[in-house]
């Protein structure tokens, strides 16, 4: 008796729309000739709010022009979590292109019946609905007829991709016009009526106790409002921002700190994380042996990073209004909702109490001191009479209370047989958790809730699971088609130094030392790094980009004195953007990056340009990774609190990047923000080796380092 195949899975809803099905949270139709899109992602510079409007103007049959995108915000906005992990297109893009097309479709309806035509005979073009004998209607004049207050229909069928006019096509920014003129758009530039002003006191020393705090000097400055001390938590409120600078500096002269806690050995990174108390997990275990296959000899390798810094451009900035028992917070949190359920902890109010919304900030990406800020600002408005208040951190503070990226030691064994193939893989990773943001436990994670009279426990970081990507182990399972491995994770448990989310989470460090191990195989074996990569490869999207960078690239090109060029590849978080870069050094008393060449397949590309910008930047930012940044330390306090001392990348040594989009129109897009990072430090590393013929496994390559590496080669 033949088995009947199972039925089909019946549709479903996007995962951003089924969690906010209600289509009047997404859009709403105004009789002037607007369409208001309130997307629960925010804009951070990586030009989505651009990109999504494309894909509603589009599916609505609407002119760009006619598209309003409303800031995130708890009063309005769908809650889509976080702006984080490169996912706007795939969660936001998705649900608003379903429920555009779904709203089309539901104002089609309504135009039919006003109209008396058939839905199949009606056109829309720039949002007038038209049919047979000129008849004609418009979604604005529809607009109080037609009620979205409906949840959203699985099974919807938007635009094929040929249909589509705007996506897939480049078209300016909407945020940079803002920027380019000076106007205001970021929080740091925003002014509300009546607007106080903060500061907040913090110890030098690593978790450092408030023990005494003497109020007369600050007391005297002109201007000030509120001196607020709840257990080691302390600042002041003034009329002026230069008042709350100089009664902030009269506290800390009047402030007495317990000791901190001791900080690892800087310049022993590797041996502190793989001492430390861990939670160890096996992420991957393959497990295939060739027919006469043996071991001939294993090849062992340990590439570390070290912790690295957001150093934003503008340190973090919030303002917070107290009426009553509610708050108004305007942040440039990239999670506006799920600031608000920490805010709710620590404060001991219902979440409706608490109103948080969006404004953009100015380099603002990963868990830096953005959501810090935030409750900073509410504890010290507390104390403002019913006034705003508007607190920004120091640079000083930026670079030593915002959480960092972790530090990472990574180690990977290779089995070669007799010929130096590849037999057996097993990477190893030591890392504390990649991961603190607010809102996803049952304890906040803000610093200022560390430091009150009643403190809620220190969080220490976690990993999102592999299935969100992963965190320290995310791009640790090879996409190279090797016999076996097995990849570990050891978490740390402990964390002296605080770690949250920095761009690519641990997917850079495992790119960085997966692609280095493959280069040194390479290398071994006389094989060219591009065709060696290619053998390995089963997935012709991954060879694609490879093959479309080294075209590009000319690779490889003659050999230069104190010129070398390196090749790198990932996929981001293994289900993202396919990126390959192929890197140009110079090496002369420092390493310089002359050229990057790229090659990205973000599947469809919603705005190409939008999409360049972005592997520019990511590739820019790796740079500067690679060749500078690091966070000093002694054994007491967080050291490089300035650009002197934690240099990022000039102007002047930013390299030529060029990019080229790999357009899958067929496919469901992407994103591109974080695709950069990993394959851009491999390829640079990977260049170092190729010029100088010795190997720098430890982040960031100075020139002590290569020196190093040069005594021990």
């Amino acid at each position: 008796m033949s088995q009947q195949a199972p039925a089909p899975s019946p549709p479903a809803l996007p995962v951003s729309l089924a969690a906010n099905p209600k289509l009047s949270t997404w859009l709403k139709f105004s009789r002037s000739g607007q369409v208001m899109v309130s997307p629960g992602k925010v804009e951070i510079g990586q030009g989505i709010v651009t990109a999504l409007a494309q894909i509603a103007a589009d599916e609505l049959d609407i002119d760009l022009s006619r598209v309003q995108m409303i800031r995130a915000s708890t009063a309005v906005s769908p809650n889509e979590g976080v702006t984080s992990g490169s996912l706007s297109i795939q969660q936001s893009g998705r649900a608003l292109r379903h429920a555009c097309a779904e709203v089309r479709q539901i104002f089609l309806q309504q135009a039919a019946e006003r109209l008396g035509v058939g839905i199949d005979a009606l056109g829309i073009e720039d949002g007038t609905i038209s049919g047979p004998g000129n008849v004609r209607t418009s979604y604005w004049e529809l607009a109080d007829e037609v009620s979205l207050d409906r949840d959203a229909t699985p099974g919807i069928k938007p635009k094929i991709a040929t249909s589509r006019t705007l996506a897939g096509h480049s078209v300016q920014r909407i945020d940079i016009p803002d920027k380019l003129f000076g106007r205001p758009r970021f929080i740091h530039d925003r002014a509300l009526a009546g607007m106080l002003h903060g500061r907040v006191l913090r110890p030098e020393h690593a978790r450092a106790k408030l023990r005494e705090l003497k109020e007369d000097s600050a007391q005297a400055v002109a201007g000030l409002v509120a001196i607020v001390r709840d257990g080691s938590f302390a600042g002041v409120v003034a009329e002026t921002e230069h008042g709350a600078e100089t009664a902030l500096n009269a506290l800390r002269k009047g402030a007495t700190w317990s000791d901190g806690e001791p900080l690892p050995d800087e310049d022993d990174l590797a041996s502190f994380l793989k001492a430390q108390p861990c939670e160890s997990t096996v992420i991957g275990r393959k497990t295939a042996t060739a027919p006469g296959a043996a071991v001939a000899r294993t090849i062992r390798r340990q590439y570390t990073r070290p912790y690295i810094a957001h150093a934003s451009i503008a340190p973090s900035c919030a303002m917070a209004q107290w009426a009553g028992e509610r708050v108004h917070v305007w942040t440039h949190s990239q999670g506006v909702y799920l600031l608000r359920t920490d805010l709710a902890l620590v404060l001991k109010l219902p979440v409706e109490n608490i109103t948080v919304e969006h404004l953009e900030g100015a380099g603002c990406y990963g868990h830096n001191a953005a959501d810090d800020v935030a409750l900073d600002a509410v504890l010290l408005a507390k104390y403002a009479g019913g006034r705003p208040v508007r607190v920004q951190w120091s640079r000083q503070g930026e670079m030593s209370d915002a959480p960092f990226g972790a530090a990472m030691a990574i180690g990977i064994e290779a089995d070669l047989d007799a010929q130096g193939e590849i037999i057996g893989w097993r990477h190893s990773i030591w890392s504390n958790g990649h991961a603190a943001r607010p809102g996803r436990a049952a304890q906040p994670a803000l610093l200022a809730a560390f430091e009150l009279e009643n403190p809620f426990p220190r969080m220490v970081s976690t990993n999102p699971p592999q299935a969100n990507g992963g965190g320290g182990d995310r791009n640790s399972i090879p996409l190279y088609d090797f016999p076996s491995w097995r990849i570990e994770s050891h978490r740390l448990t402990t964390m002296p130094i605080r770690t949250s989310a920095l761009r690519t989470l641990g997917g850079q460090g495992n790119v960085f030392a997966i692609e280095s191990m493959l280069d040194e195989i390479a290398a071994e074996r006389g094989e060219d790094p591009v065709a060696f990569r290619l053998r390995h490869l089963r997935d012709q999207r991954a060879q694609d980009v490879i093959r479309a960078a080294a075209t590009r690239a000319r690779w490889k090109p003659e050999k230069q004195p104190g010129i070398g060029h390196g090749i790198g590849f990932g996929r981001y978080k293994n289900t993202g953007a396919y990126c390959a870069a192929i890197a140009e050094i110079e090496s002369a008393e420092e390493i310089s990056v002359r050229k990057l060449t790229l090659a990205v397949d973000v599947g469809e590309a919603i705005n190409p340009d939008g999409v360049i910008n972005q592997i520019e930047g990511g590739a820019i930012q790796a740079a500067s990774w690679v060749l500078k940044e690091r966070v000093r330390f002694d054994r007491e306090r967080i050291t490089s609190t300035s650009w002197t001392e934690y240099p990022i990348l000039r102007f002047s040594e930013v390299p030529d990047v060029e990019v080229e989009v790999i357009q899958r129109p067929d496919m469901d897009p992407v994103g591109a923000g974080e695709a950069a990072h990993g394959p851009v430090t491999a390829a640079i590393a990977n260049a170092v080796f190729d010029a100088l013929g010795v190997r720098v496994r430890d982040l960031p390559i100075t020139r002590d380092r290569i020196i190093t590496a040069m005594e021990l080669s």
